[in-house]
């Protein structure tokens, strides 16, 4: 009863867009927590909320992704391994820090703003793929971690970009490698917050619930390869006012 109650605390609207947000994410292989927390944020959940509702929804979302993957063996793991060996415990010792609440929204919103940037872009596909070198994918996947369990964004939306630009790997194999990094960093950032023992919000479950039913419906699309240049308008729209949102609340 207290766990049906709490779902009240969160307007349907909110789960609704939290939903979305998992569908447009997932279709193309993200987690989705910088969408996750830019709804969060326009409807004005606190940072102790947003955080570790991100991670966790990132978590569950990109197992569902992985699982679905699975059949088309996607992941180069000579790319992948490097990248994560540094970033998972990068995530993990960001997640252990306790970040004023006005940084944080700072820190979100200028996330969200090159999250939006970077949804107007389309990196053309590789037409041959070009290995990085171990130690820059090592930085890379450090950077992106570290930003990840400060923030709760899995730093897929800024890792896709990244492949496809460098001609590191094809554009379905950034799909399955974005899915790990996620996952990886989500799990390391969220352990590093556990362990802190910084609050937990009630009523995260029924935020993961909706993220799932999203990603539910993304994966399939993602399955398809399906992908909509307008909707990645509308969402870079979204993102953009989230972060103005946050940016202007804080100073």
């Amino acid at each position: 009863m207290l766990e049906a109650s709490l779902l009240f605390q969160y307007s349907p609207w909110l789960l609704f867009a939290i939903a979305l947000m998992a569908v447009l994410y997932s279709s193309v292989g993200h987690g989705g927590a910088s969408g996750y927390l830019a709804a969060m944020a326009l409807w004005g959940l606190a940072p102790h909320e947003m955080r570790p509702a991100a991670l966790l929804m990132n978590i569950v979302v990109t197992c569902w992704l992985l699982y679905r993957f699975k059949p088309y063996k996607l992941m180069p793991h000579s790319l992948f391994w490097p990248l994560v060996i540094v970033s998972t415990p990068a995530a993990f010792f960001g997640g252990l820090i306790k970040i004023d609440a006005s940084i944080y929204a700072i820190a979100v919103g200028v996330l969200l703003l090159l999250a939006a940037i970077r949804m107007l872009v389309n990196p053309s596909a590789a037409e041959k793929v070009v290995p990085p070198a171990r130690w820059l994918t090592v930085v890379v996947g450090g950077i992106l971690g570290f930003a990840s369990g400060i923030t709760g964004i899995g730093g897929g939306v800024f890792l896709s970009p990244i492949l496809l630009i460098f001609d590191w790997c094809s554009v379905r194999q950034s799909t399955a490698v974005a899915a790990g990094f996620i996952l990886l960093n989500s799990l390391g950032g969220l352990s590093g917050y556990w362990v802190s023992a910084q609050p937990w919000p009630d009523g995260t479950a029924w935020l993961v619930f909706a993220a799932f039913v999203g990603c539910l419906v993304g994966a399939e699309l993602a399955s398809h390869k399906a992908s909509s240049g307008t909707l990645k308008k509308l969402l870079a729209a979204v993102l953009f006012i989230a972060s103005a949102k946050m940016i202007y609340a804080a100073l």
